[in-house]
C-alpha cells in the first residue's frame, strides 16, 4: 500500500434523482415485508418530469391475485408508500411533485423458475437468488470503521439536508451532490485538498449575492463537519456550484434509475464492488444480503485489532445456498494470516442466504433508512442496521 498520496469520494442526497429512486424501491421493499417476512420482491424504480414509473417482479401473500397481480388495495397501498416518500424528502416543485407526479405500477408475479431454484424445500436449503460477487470492507480511518473520503461525504449532505428539513435555512432544494479529496501521509488522512458541493437552490439565490451566501453557508457545515485544520489553505480549492446556478434539479433535471449510486451506498471506491445493487430487493437476494453479512464480518475483524483495513469477498451461484468462495484479504496490516480467518468465519456465521438472514435479522421493514447517505458506516439501532454490530469481536478473538 502507499502511504502518501491523494484519494476521492463522493455523495450524493437524498434528494439526487437516483437516491430518490433508491428509496422509492426500499420503500416498496418495506411496505411487503410488513406484510409478509417471506416476500419475495425486485422492484426497479425511474422518476423524470413529474412522472414514477415501477417495475419489477414480486411474490407477497395476501396482496396478489390469482394470476400473480397486485390487487387494486395492494396497488393504493403501494402508490401511497411512494408518494409520501417522495413527500419525505421534500419534492413539491412544478417539475416533481409528490401529489401530482403521474404514477405507473408495472409489479408483477416472479418467475416460476426463479422459485423453484431458491426456495427451499424436502432436503433442499434455500438457494442464493442470483449468481454474483460481494464485497465487504472496514478501515480504521473513521470511529464508524469507513473510509474517511465517503464518511465526510455523506456527513456534509446530512447536515445540509437536516438543515432543510429544520428551516434553519429556506434557500436549500433536495437535490445535491458532494465530493472530498483528503491527503494521506503514512497511510493515513490528514487534510483535505478540495471539497466540491454542488447544490440545487431556491430562486431568491440566482443571483450575486444570494450565490456568496449559500457559498459562505456551505463552507460553514464543511468547517463544521471535518475536523479542525482539515479546511484546505486555497479558497480556490472549494467548488460550490461550479457550473454557477442550480434551479433547476431532482428528477426534473435529470432522470433517476434504482441501483446506478452503488459505490456511494458502499465504500467510495475504496474497495472493489461486485457490480450488484441492493435496494429494491428483498434478502433473498445475496446481491443485498450477502454485501451485508460481508461488510459486518470485514468490521469485526478491524473492531477486533486483527487488521487496520479488510477487505472480504463472497461468491455464489443461483439455487444453490452455501457460498462458492469466501476470500479475506488484510492489505498487509494483519496480525493473523488471511487464511486462518477464513476457516474461522463459516464457523461463527452460517453464509448461506438463510444463514445470513437468520443471523442478522433481515426479514423485516428495515431497508428504507439506508437507501441514502450509504448503507454502511450507520449507527444500528433496533433492528435496523445490525450488520453494522461489532458483536463478533470476543468469538474472533478465541477463535483465532
Amino acid at each position: 500500500m502507499r502511504s502518501n498520496y491523494l484519494f476521492t469520494s463522493e455523495s450524493v442526497s437524498e434528494g439526487h434523482p437516483d437516491k430518490v429512486a433508491d428509496q422509492i424501491s426500499d420503500a416498496v421493499v418495506d411496505l411487503f415485508l410488513s406484510k409478509d417476512p417471506e416476500a419475495r420482491v425486485a422492484c426497479e424504480t425511474m422518476v423524470t418530469t413529474q412522472r414514477i414509473v415501477l417495475a419489477g417482479e414480486i411474490r407477497c401473500a395476501g396482496i396478489q391475485d390469482a394470476s400473480g397481480h397486485l390487487t387494486p388495495e395492494a396497488k393504493h397501498e403501494v402508490e401511497s408508500a411512494v408518494r409520501n416518500t417522495v413527500k419525505r424528502i421534500g419534492y413539491e416543485q412544478d417539475g416533481f411533485h409528490w401529489q401530482t407526479a403521474d404514477f405507473a405500477c408495472h409489479l408483477h408475479a416472479q418467475s416460476a423458475h426463479i422459485a423453484m431454484g431458491v426456495d427451499e424445500g424436502g432436503n433442499k436449503d434455500e438457494g442464493a437468488g442470483d449468481q454474483g460477487i460481494m464485497f465487504g470492507f472496514a478501515c480504521d480511518e473513521t470511529p464508524d470503521l469507513m473510509p474517511a473520503t465517503l464518511y465526510y461525504s455523506h456527513r456534509i449532505l446530512e447536515r445540509m439536508a437536516a438543515d432543510r428539513h429544520s428551516g434553519a435555512v429556506d434557500f436549500l432544494e433536495p437535490d445535491a451532490k458532494s465530493q472530498v479529496t483528503l491527503a494521506f501521509e503514512g497511510g493515513r488522512p490528514v487534510r483535505a485538498t478540495a471539497l466540491v458541493v454542488s447544490t440545487q437552490h431556491s430562486a431568491t439565490l440566482s443571483n450575486d449575492a444570494g450565490q456568496a451566501k449559500l457559498r459562505d453557508y456551505v463552507m460553514g457545515v464543511m468547517n463544521d463537519t471535518l475536523p479542525q485544520g482539515w479546511m484546505p489553505n486555497d479558497p480556490e480549492a472549494i467548488y460550490v456550484n461550479p457550473t454557477g446556478l442550480f434551479e433547476i434539479g431532482g428528477p426534473d433535471g435529470d432522470a433517476g434509475l434504482t441501483g446506478r449510486k452503488i459505490i456511494v451506498d458502499t465504500y467510495g471506491g475504496a474497495s472493489p464492488h461486485g457490480g450488484g445493487a441492493f435496494s429494491g430487493k428483498d434478502p433473498t437476494k445475496v446481491d443485498r444480503s450477502a454485501a451485508y453479512v460481508s461488510r459486518y464480518l470485514a468490521k469485526n475483524i478491524v473492531a477486533a485489532g486483527l487488521a487496520r483495513r479488510c477487505t472480504i469477498q463472497l461468491s455464489y451461484a443461483i439455487g444453490i445456498a452455501e457460498p462458492l468462495s469466501l476470500y479475506v484479504d488484510t492489505h498487509g496490516t494483519g496480525t493473523v494470516d488471511e487464511a486462518r480467518i477464513e476457516t474461522v468465519l463459516p464457523k461463527l456465521v452460517r453464509l448461506t442466504p438463510k444463514g445470513i438472514r437468520t443471523h442478522l435479522g433481515l426479514n423485516k421493514p428495515i431497508y428504507q433508512p439506508s437507501a441514502a447517505y450509504g448503507h454502511f458506516g450507520r449507527t444500528p439501532k433496533g433492528d435496523f442496521f445490525s450488520w453494522e454490530k461489532t458483536d463478533l469481536v470476543e468469538a474472533l478473538k478465541q477463535a483465532i
